[in-house]
């Protein structure tokens, strides 16, 4: 992996959650800050170990999952550059439930949950930031349960493959998208077997619907799409 000299107070300026925070404020979370690589297929955390504090992925591609005692997994999140993971486990002080792992080589930065708390205590518009991140979370957490609890497996894959559509209700051409992790990720991810994802992909390959070639899929009409996920 290639060493970079990291402009931490940009990064940190640059998200969502720290945007609106003053430089000395800044300055605070860049000297809490720790940088940690991870290459392909290495553990950041195990199940049960405890964080003092969260992530962000500088970039990269992060794996939360479940392990089982069956040697299987269930993917809760894949997680990508902006993004951060870890806040509830840091307040919560209690071992994650799940495990990080990279899925391609990948940049994070620890930040320590010390200046964190301070910050909440002295800032309240960071700390409303704060719990609308947690609360957008919980938010997806209800709609996963939902999408696997009401929609069919073909609904779900569908569903899936229309968050990577573009968002003009009128596209109706055809145009591809990449997969941004391998087919057994996210099977796991839809709560799907990889045999039940493949045949998905097959069935609605023969329906003229959508072509594959490895990652990449090819929509042929967003329209037709759409009609089978409702």
């Amino acid at each position: 992996m290639p060493e970079t000299r990291l402009d931490i107070p940009q990064i940190l300026s640059r998200l969502p959650l720290f945007q609106e925070l003053a430089p000395e404020q800044i300055a605070a979370l860049e000297s809490a800050c720790r940088e940690r690589r991870l290459f392909k297929g290495e553990m950041l955390f195990q199940k049960g170990d405890t964080p003092k504090g969260f992530f962000v992925v500088v970039f990269g591609q992060i794996k939360l999952a479940f392990p089982s005692s069956q040697g299987n997994e269930k993917v809760v999140q894949i997680l990508g550059p902006r993004q951060s993971f870890g806040e509830a486990i840091m307040f919560l002080n209690r071992p994650s439930p799940v495990f990080a792992e990279g899925l391609i080589d990948s940049l994070l930065l620890h930040i320590a949950n010390v200046p964190v708390f301070e910050l909440l205590e002295s800032d309240p518009l960071f700390a409303r930031r704060m719990l609308a991140g947690l609360s957008m979370r919980l938010h997806s957490l209800v709609h996963d349960v939902e999408t696997y609890s009401l929609r069919s497996s073909a609904q779900r894959v569908v569903g899936y493959l229309l968050q990577h559509c573009p968002q003009n209700e009128d596209c109706k051409g055809s145009f591809d998208i990449s997969l941004p992790t391998s087919k057994q990720v996210i099977a796991s991810r839809l709560n799907l077997t990889p045999e039940t994802l493949s045949r998905i992909f097959h069935d609605l390959s023969a329906d003229r619907l959508i072509e594959v070639s490895g990652k990449k899929i090819t929509i042929n009409d967003v329209a037709r799409l759409r009609e089978f996920d409702l």
